[in-house]
């Protein structure tokens, strides 16, 4: 049996403008207020102040399960940069390309940003699929937008033999990218909220891949026994969500959000 939200859901329209306010707090981004009702009852990912050493990180966490670390480090002038107006005024005439919100986002299209900012970043709705929503995240022209990624503070923590590379991304709420893997990373939120769902490298989730992580969130997380549901959490801005190698996992954005990966490869 699901909780009370996730039935109420079933009845808002999730992808009205008329639903949607407007906050100056979320750096001009719109927020959905409905979609408040989706961050998880118990978040299930250990949380760890900065007081969180290298040699624990790397014996406690680095290769054995996901953690989230607040106040690590202090990115406000990368996030002062990332407001709805500052980043139209940088970027509004460049290419972006944006890839379908599937598990293998097969699909890629370039658009200028601001179209993409003014006409597609929209709330998800809840019938379309992963291969009929497109998502802005992770292929970025870094000559274009270094001056910006110059601006971040990364996670100090890093696994021996690797190095960073970042992938940037801004999403509407209700949008995601259904359950993957990959290598190792980090994930910073600078606007909005981000919900992570993640399993074990052993345990392959139930999902299908060109169905939304709102879809799979209504359809079937609600239905999954106890020992079936995976490890969850909301990340807001100043919290860093570390997920080892190999980990499956998909996100969901509560709000419109801007946010950044660091992949350790």
């Amino acid at each position: 049996m699901g909780s009370w939200w996730q039935f109420l859901l079933l009845s808002i329209p999730v992808s009205l403008p008329g639903d949607l306010d407007y906050l100056e707090g979320n750096g001009g981004w719109f927020t959905n207020k409905y979609l408040a009702l989706m961050e998880e009852d118990h978040c299930t990912v250990e949380r760890r102040n900065a007081s969180l050493t290298y040699s624990q990180f790397i014996d406690q966490y680095a290769f054995s399960r996901p953690v989230i670390i607040q106040g690590i480090t202090d990115n406000s002038e990368f996030q002062a940069l990332c407001t709805r107006n500052k980043l139209l005024a940088e970027f509004g005439d460049r290419l972006v390309r944006l890839s379908t919100a599937n598990t293998y986002s097969y699909h890629k299209v370039d658009v200028p940003f601001q179209e993409y900012v003014e006409h597609l970043l929209e709330p998800q709705d809840l019938a379309s699929l992963g291969s009929d929503t497109l998502y802005f995240f992770g292929d970025n022209n870094f000559t274009e937008w270094g001056s910006l990624f110059q601006k971040y503070t990364p996670p100090p923590f890093r696994i021996p033999g690797t190095s960073g590379a970042y992938s940037f991304g801004i999403a509407g709420s209700g949008s995601g990218v259904p359950f993957h893997w990959h290598g190792p990373g980090y994930s910073e939120v600078i606007f909005g909220r981000k919900r992570w769902f993640l399993y074990p490298p052993e345990k392959t989730p139930e999902f299908h891949p060109n169905k939304t992580t709102l879809a799979w969130l209504v359809d079937t997380y609600p239905f999954l026994p106890p020992e079936e549901r995976p490890v969850e959490c909301t990340i807001h801005p100043g919290e860093v969500l570390y997920f080892p190698d190999r980990w499956w996992h998909a996100t969901l954005n509560l709000d419109t959000s801007v946010f950044i990966s660091t992949f350790l490869g």
